[in-house]
């Protein structure tokens, strides 16, 4: 077999193994998921994700896991941002405990589905019109920027999402306590559940954070703007992806009474998405930047912003304890 067939076997082998064990063992229907089982849930994707990079590592190139992890800890913190409007889905729909996890794995898998379709035309698009990646660059600029200086105020509003709004309009829906159901008969007609609504938003919102994610990591592992993609950048974009989002499920539960700690996360987000985005511009005056600078800029970046979010909530509390006394 050749490196790349062995690469591929190994990594849809993982894939599988990980989604039966997943399934089968980790979300149990109308279980609650603890933050202690969902610590566990996470570590089990991330040593699964990194144990695929040290794959890469020998099997591949250094150079291969270095864009591969990259675009992994791009990926994933981006999820971060995600699942902020995850729980604010949730909660707007008063999903029960017992119904969260099997309805965030059906809304997870439906988004690894629409994942591979837009990376395949992403990359067909890229391949055909090389120039869209500075269409895309501005476009992250944009993105960056909107998110560095939004405001708290401006959060998602599940009940005024355009979706929200077209399945009302267009579908038959229950207020009825869905009870792990997803569809139910009513009068003998069949009516989609609240539950229902949450899977086609979850999957709706990972499209639209897609916009952003797959510009990205093809900016990060492809050598030159106008280089045809190898096989080794493919499985690099599609591995990160997938691996990013199926960790998003108890990172969910792991963040979920978390979410006021990382107040200035989305800022280092924001200055991220810009970087990348002017990474894609200079590429038009042939000025490359390396995979290992922006690893670091996105180390940095996202690392700068999870502790400074850190210290200013325990100034904030400082603050609080202070004005009780």
């Amino acid at each position: 077999m050749t490196p790349d067939q062995i690469a591929y076997l190994t990594f849809g082998s993982l894939l599988v193994l990980a989604l039966v064990f997943d399934l089968g063992i980790l979300s149990k229907k109308n279980e609650v998921v603890s933050i202690r089982k969902a610590l566990w849930q996470t570590l089990f994707w991330v040593t699964l994700s990194l144990a695929f990079c040290v794959f890469l590592w020998f099997e591949k190139s250094p150079l291969v896991a270095t864009k591969y992890f990259t675009a992994y800890l791009m990926e994933w913190s981006l999820s971060v941002d995600n699942i902020f409007v995850f729980i604010l889905i949730f909660t707007y729909f008063q999903v029960e405990e017992q119904d969260s996890g099997r309805a965030l794995l059906i809304g997870i898998l439906l988004a690894i589905v629409f994942r591979i379709i837009f990376i395949a035309i992403g990359i067909e698009l890229i391949e055909r019109f090389h120039w869209i990646l500075y269409f895309f660059g501005a476009f992250l600029i944009y993105t960056g920027y909107k998110l560095f200086t939004k405001r708290d105020e401006a959060e998602f509003d599940p009940g005024d999402s355009k979706i929200y709004r077209f399945m009302k309009s267009y579908f038959r829906l229950s207020e009825v306590e869905p009870k792990g159901r997803y569809i139910i008969s009513l009068h003998g007609k069949t009516f989609f559940t609240t539950l229902a609504v949450v899977v086609v938003m979850l999957a709706a919102v990972d499209i639209a954070f897609a916009l952003d994610s797959i510009p990205t990591v093809v900016s990060l592992v492809r050598e030159k703007a106008n280089a045809p993609f190898t096989s080794d950048d493919i499985l690099v974009i599609y591995s990160s992806n997938i691996f990013a989002i199926l960790g998003l499920r108890s990172l969910f539960f792991l963040l979920r009474g978390a979410v006021d700690k990382f107040d200035y996360l989305q800022q280092g987000i924001a200055v991220v998405l810009i970087f990348i985005g002017l990474k894609m511009l200079l590429e038009f005056f042939h000025i490359r930047i390396s995979i290992y600078v922006s690893l670091g800029v996105i180390v940095a970046c996202i690392a700068g912003s999870v502790f400074y979010s850190m210290h200013h909530e325990q100034r904030k509390m400082a603050v609080r304890k202070e004005t009780d006394q």
